[in-house]
């Protein structure tokens, strides 16, 4: 015995099928002195229910079998099992399937039947230790996804932090980076972006406003008209927020929002002075909806809009600073679905 085998004892389980019995016989006593633990089956179409009912790491297979051959029972396997190593034997050199055959079904090796079975136990040895490493880089993926989906979490925890602390920042703003996801997702539906991108946006919409956490209190609580000098600082706060944000890959389809909800259709916004379709669209989204709170929501020194009066302000706005086929939805779901979005302004004040 090869002492480097890897043997059953670690779990391998192979699958051997011809239409002779005595092939089978005589493999599997061959592989179980070797110290592999070894199945067989006579009849191709029990085998491919057998492996689609039962874990294999080994499929060692005739070609020239009936009532089907190796290549179809292959094919019918891959159909459900895209992982399985599979070895395929031929009776002669001539009758090696076609290269191409191979190559679409995956077919990991093949090896010409003879009485020397040595070739075919070092196969079998390298097809293990092919299956083995194909375990281990499995096991590791997981083990780093583990890992990463727990520090994704662990930032996710923080930014949401920050996000809060945004809010708390301004007690007249309480509350305004929900209600703008909130906003931002009736309206993805509304032009039928994807329920995934739904979600990204209405992410996007929670932490628009996170750049804000680097700007001073006393800027951001004014009750007066900020000075040129503030209003420059306030713009900041897009590439502050996306520099928070870009640090972890689960905020990837979200920074064009976090960086971009300033900007104008018609360039005229920051930023960047990016305009129409140069702007993110989910920016596009976003940008609608905040300034719709912006407008309804108390201020110091103003009381909201009513929703009639931002209505008019988005429509007076069509195609300068709002996207014309995204701002014309958003005013639909406002004549549509008014008595919602009367709820969610009523719960900010």
């Amino acid at each position: 015995m090869r002492k480097n085998q890897i043997r059953s004892e670690d779990g391998y389980k192979i699958l051997v099928v011809d239409d002779e019995q005595g092939i089978i016989d005589s493999i599997s006593i061959f592989l179980k002195r070797s110290g592999y633990n070894v199945f067989g089956i006579t009849n191709p179409l029990e085998a491919i229910e057998q492996i689609r009912r039962e874990n294999f790491d080994l499929l060692i297979l005739d070609y020239i079998m009936t009532p089907i051959h190796g290549d179809k029972v292959i094919e019918e396997v891959r159909k459900f099992n895209k992982d399985l190593y599979i070895l395929l034997l031929t009776g002669h050199k001539d009758l090696v399937p076609p290269l191409e055959t191979i190559k679409k079904y995956d077919i990991q090796g093949y090896c010409e039947k003879s009485d020397n079975p040595n070739q075919l136990l070092l196969l079998i040895e390298s097809a293990l230790k092919s299956v083995e490493q194909v375990k281990t880089i499995k096991k590791i993926n997981t083990e780093l996804k583990i890992s990463q989906d727990k520090l994704a979490d662990a930032y996710m925890g923080t930014v949401e932090a920050l996000r809060v602390a945004v809010d708390a920042k301004d007690t007249y703003t309480k509350g305004h980076s929900d209600r703008v996801a909130y906003y931002s997702k009736l309206l993805a539906k509304e032009i039928n972006l994807t329920s995934q991108e739904q979600e990204r946006i209405y992410i996007g919409g929670l932490f628009h406003d996170i750049g804000k956490i680097g700007i001073p209190d006393s800027i951001l609580q004014k009750p007066e008209q900020l000075t040129n000098e503030e209003y420059s600082e306030i713009k900041n706060h897009p590439l502050i927020g996306a520099q928070i944000i870009n640090a972890a890959s689960i905020f990837e389809d979200i920074i064009p929002i976090v960086k971009s909800h300033h900007e104008r259709y018609d360039g005229k916004g920051y930023p960047n002075g990016l305009k129409g379709d140069e702007i993110p669209i989910y920016a596009r989204i976003v940008a609608i909806a905040d300034s719709f709170d912006a407008m309804t929501s108390d201020r110091q020194y103003r009381k909201g809009m009513t929703i009639d009066a931002a209505k008019t302000e988005i429509i007076r706005n069509i195609d300068t600073q709002f996207d014309g086929n995204i701002a014309r939805a958003f005013v639909k779901i406002l004549e549509r679905d008014r008595k919602i979005i009367e709820e969610a302004i009523m719960l900010g004040r």
